[in-house]
């Protein structure tokens, strides 16, 4: 069992030799596709017979401890297990931001992660209490899923500049991500005001917010002035993890479902899907917006549209 430190700045130095795809230099944490753990190569055909030569992404399961209890079993590509670890529970609720972690354990080889805390606490009641979602790859969220839902007050002084939508898109869609070494992949970025701060992939897309939740809490970074982007659907879950980590703007290049977009209404979160090349749809708190930009501008991905995670709409 390895002990994990909060600061894990050896994971972040691969930079890409292609011209097109820069990562931007503002990001502290990135994708870091070259590493050979989590893509492995498949031989196949395409649909004219010839043959193919891919790599696709590893899923692993990871089975998560907080002290001396078995909390879940995830899959996920297992980079960053730490980070991971702390943000799922941080999102269902056992652990709160004031709780001390005393220590974070990792042992490769035996697919576990143990987070300590200076004191236990008995998860029993949340532990029988399941709601089935629609997350993928590790779709059970316990306890309440509305659990201080209500009681969070999002920053309405919050803006989002419509030029600040257009580079994000862009310098997002061309860094160098595990999604275009492999696909199969999804995304999620924190950003304040139009630079990217940390990216993070996952197999799930509820993976990728939780280890960005997770990272947050181990670096102390404040969700004030933030933004957070996506290339999952805006789902109910998605959303209230999001108003959970007290982030008041939302963007996903994907879409909407009703209940995600009823509760992004009921926090006054800004909800902004299909957000590709220079088109957006906001559906909840659109008076953060300021435009200023025109739609008819050029596309900044130049030309590039923007292409969906996990084959499709589903991302």
């Amino acid at each position: 069992m390895t002990a994990l430190r909060a600061h894990r700045s050896g994971a972040l130095v691969h930079r890409s030799v292609s011209a097109k795809l820069v990562a931007p230099p503002s990001l502290l944490v990135r994708p870091n596709p070259a590493n050979p753990k989590l893509t492995r190569a498949v031989d196949g055909i395409d649909q004219a017979g010839a043959a193919v030569h891919v790599r696709v992404p590893v899923e692993r399961p990871l089975t998560l401890f907080l002290n001396k209890r078995e909390i879940v079993t995830m899959m996920t590509i297992s980079d960053y297990p730490d980070c991971l670890a702390v943000g799922y529970l941080l999102n269902q609720n056992m652990l709160r931001p004031d709780d001390e972690i005393t220590g974070i354990e990792y042992d490769d080889e035996l697919e576990v992660v143990v987070v300590r805390t200076a004191h236990e606490t008995n998860f029993e009641d949340k532990l029988r209490k399941k709601t089935l979602t629609s997350g993928c790859a590790q779709g059970t969220a316990f306890g309440d899923l509305l659990e201080r839902f209500e009681h969070i007050t999002l920053d309405r002084q919050a803006v989002l500049h419509t030029s600040w939508l257009h580079s994000l898109s862009r310098a997002i869609n061309l860094t160098p991500s595990l999604y275009l070494e492999a696909g199969a992949i999804h995304g999620c970025v924190l950003c304040e005001r139009d630079v990217p701060l940390v990216y993070m992939e996952d197999v799930g897309r509820h993976n990728a917010v939780d280890k960005i939740a997770g990272y947050m809490f181990l670096h102390g970074i404040r969700p004030q002035g933030k933004l957070f982007y996506t290339t999952g659907r805006l789902t109910s879950e998605m959303v209230i993890k999001i108003v959970r980590m007290e982030i008041p703007i939302l963007i996903s290049r994907s879409g909407f479902t009703a209940w995600g977009v009823d509760l992004a209404q009921q926090a006054n979160l800004t909800l902004i899907g299909r957000a590709k090349g220079n088109r957006f749809t906001a559906l909840s708190g659109v008076e953060r917006i300021v435009f200023d930009t025109h739609p008819g501008t050029a596309d900044p991905d130049g030309g590039r549209a923007p292409r969906e995670s996990g084959g499709g709409n589903d991302a």
